[in-house]
């Protein structure tokens, strides 16, 4: 894959640290330009950092969680540095890729197509696991890539990787993440539409729940969800199949820790409040 250029198009000091806004063109994204924001905290001016990359939801774009996640003051007092991507890819012209607010821009699901319909742009897996960390390192900024760690609203990056000779991240943690998504509307709508072979295909590489039930080796996974989350109870979420699959894998509450947040709904409202509780979670691990 060629190496891009960075644009720095922003810079902003916040909590001793620096935010700093970048575009590039994604060989991974079809040629497309794409943004991402990279907090820095102030022990990077001295010596390499780890890295925290935050995956927000549908809809979202690389700001949300950097302008309203609450992340910069427990990142910058643990020296943690945080990348916030984009959700997928822009500007792909593809028809139907705008007719739906969960499906398309916007809502990239973080996989690698195989539709061919969307296969030359919509690898979101390859944009954010491989080509990010490959333009930052080229760019040499002060990140320690051996100790990354991965949160936000998806956990299917850091299962997706059970089976890699390399394990990528050494801990995640996510905010009413789509725990099941070949058995809710969310999941399987994205999968069919993505997906040549659809659900059954997602089922083999995108399902966390379905990958945690073959994982018998040591994971760091901390998930957390409002009772009063709309889309909880609407049965996109389903965190309660994703424990008991844990659970029967052998993993006790060392290693995964699902906690239900008493009448949280989804908002960032939720994510800003226990914000810290992810960052210094993390911290353990990076």
């Amino acid at each position: 894959m060629a190496t891009q250029v960075l644009e720095l198009l922003s810079t902003n000091k916040v909590f001793g640290g620096e935010l700093r806004k970048y575009k590039f063109k994604s060989a991974a994204l079809g040629g497309l330009d794409s943004n991402f924001n990279l907090f820095l905290p102030p022990q990077a001016t001295s010596s390499k950092v780890p890295l925290l990359v935050y995956l927000s939801g549908l809809t979202c774009t690389e700001d949300n969680g950097a302008q309203k996640g609450g992340f910069f003051g427990p990142a910058a007092a643990k020296g943690i540095a945080l990348l916030f991507p984009d959700t997928s890819p822009r500007g792909a012209g593809i028809e139907g890729e705008d007719a739906d607010w969960d499906f398309g821009t916007g809502a990239g699901f973080y996989l690698n197509a195989t539709n061919p319909k969307f296969s030359k742009h919509y690898n979101m897996l390859t944009h954010v696991t491989f080509e990010l960390p490959q333009v930052l390192g080229v760019a040499d900024l002060p990140i320690d890539f051996s100790r990354q760690s991965i949160f936000g609203h998806s956990i299917r990056l850091y299962t997706s990787s059970f089976d890699s000779v390399v394990f990528q991240y050494r801990s995640v943690s996510a905010f009413s993440p789509i725990c099941n998504p070949i058995n809710c509307p969310w999941g399987q709508k994205a999968f069919n539409g993505y997906l040549q072979g659809g659900v059954s295909e997602a089922k083999e590489q995108y399902d966390a729940t379905e990958l945690i039930k073959s994982h018998t080796n040591p994971v760091n996974i901390l998930i957390d969800y409002g009772t009063g989350d709309n889309f909880y109870k609407q049965g996109q979420l389903l965190p309660e199949n994703f424990l008991k699959a844990a659970r029967d894998a052998g993993h006790d509450e060392s290693q995964v820790e699902v906690r239900s947040q008493e009448g949280y709904d989804h908002s960032y409202y939720f994510i800003s409040t226990f914000a810290a509780d992810h960052i210094n979670f993390h911290a353990k691990f990076i």
